[in-house]
């Protein structure tokens, strides 16, 4: 009994140790609360808060519900992070779309994201509009943006990672949609991450500019899709020098033997930057993959997953 009670007091510590070094992270926390137990109750009152005010790292931390905002995180902002409660129990919820008000794909985002060294972590942010064309869940142009375990919920172009000089991580997250569902111009690494294909239509729709030698890369992530897709394509170049490459993933029967789009253009043949190393599944075989695609090696790969080297710009970022 005595060692049992001195194990739980070890434990006790060891937990108290946890949360003192995770809270050492932060100059400051704070709550949002539905409910007014927290500092507030909505996100967007608590990014008011912090716009501009903080040059050390910063946490709001989102307690369970849902909020139906439409939040934009400005490039005054930087060191934030946005940690739910729970990855299911903390949503973001909005419904705008490209047709709405002719406010275009770029404003018809759930949040955006145009400040540097953001953390979102352990939520859902979800566009509701349905199948009614463009409509962003997710919209990053900051720099060094890093996403854990968040789900990203919509139909076509959810998620919308771009900006020139733009570095994003997303880890174990979910990512689900129709039609160019990830796409735009940022460097963007996808670590252990699940992508779902709600119907035909293409995974990804790349923009990467030209003198970027990295634009999206998923390393060990899973790809599904629903029972009725048959013609799913790993992705189109929305931009000549589109950059996609899956390594290691598990590709499903749905997966069209092609695996890559041309967008209509033949030239786009001669410049997008393709490929494949070592994925499985179903849609894996690459025997009837287009000829076009880059061949990829061990050598390759490794490079491709490694932030140090794709996330180089004057400096390193290694989250």
């Amino acid at each position: 009994m005595k060692r049992k009670i001195i194990a739980f007091l070890m434990l006790v510590v060891l937990i108290g140790q946890t949360c003192a070094a995770e809270e050492g992270l932060y100059s400051k926390t704070i709550t949002v609360a539905q409910d007014g137990s927290g500092d507030y109750t909505t996100i967007n009152e608590a990014l008011k808060k912090v716009r501009g005010d903080f040059e050390d790292p910063v946490r709001i931390f989102v307690k369970n519900g849902v909020y139906k905002e439409k939040i934009l995180i400005n490039n005054t902002l930087k060191n934030v992070t946005l940690e739910g409660e729970s990855r299911k129990g903390t949503v973001i919820s909005n419904g705008d779309y490209a047709q709405l008000n002719n406010m275009g794909t770029s404003g018809s985002y759930t949040m955006r994201i145009d400040g540097n060294d953001i953390t979102l972590k352990n939520m859902t942010i979800e566009n509701t509009a349905g199948p009614v064309g463009q409509a962003v869940a997710l919209h990053t142009t900051g720099d060094k943006i890093h996403v854990i375990d968040c789900d990203i919920l919509g139909n076509q172009d959810t998620l919308y990672a771009t900006g020139h000089n733009s570095r994003d991580l997303f880890d174990n997250c979910y990512i689900e949609g129709t039609v160019d569902f990830i796409f735009g111009a940022a460097t963007a690494l996808f670590r252990n991450c699940h992508l779902h294909a709600k119907r035909d239509g293409y995974l990804t729709a790349a923009s990467t500019p030209k003198d970027n030698l990295v634009g999206y890369v998923f390393h060990k992530c899973k790809v599904t899709a629903d029972a009725d897709a048959k013609n799913v394509y790993l992705g189109r170049p929305w931009r000549p020098y589109a950059s996609t490459f899956f390594i290691d993933c598990d590709l499903p029967e749905g997966i069209n033997a092609k695996g890559w789009h041309n967008w209509g253009n033949a030239e786009n043949e001669k410049t997008a930057r393709y490929g494949e190393y070592k994925c499985k599944g179903a849609g894996s075989d690459e025997k009837s993959r287009v000829e076009w695609r880059k061949a990829i090696n061990a050598q390759d790969a490794a490079e491709l997953t490694d932030p140090e080297r794709i996330f180089f710009r004057n400096s390193v970022w290694v989250p």
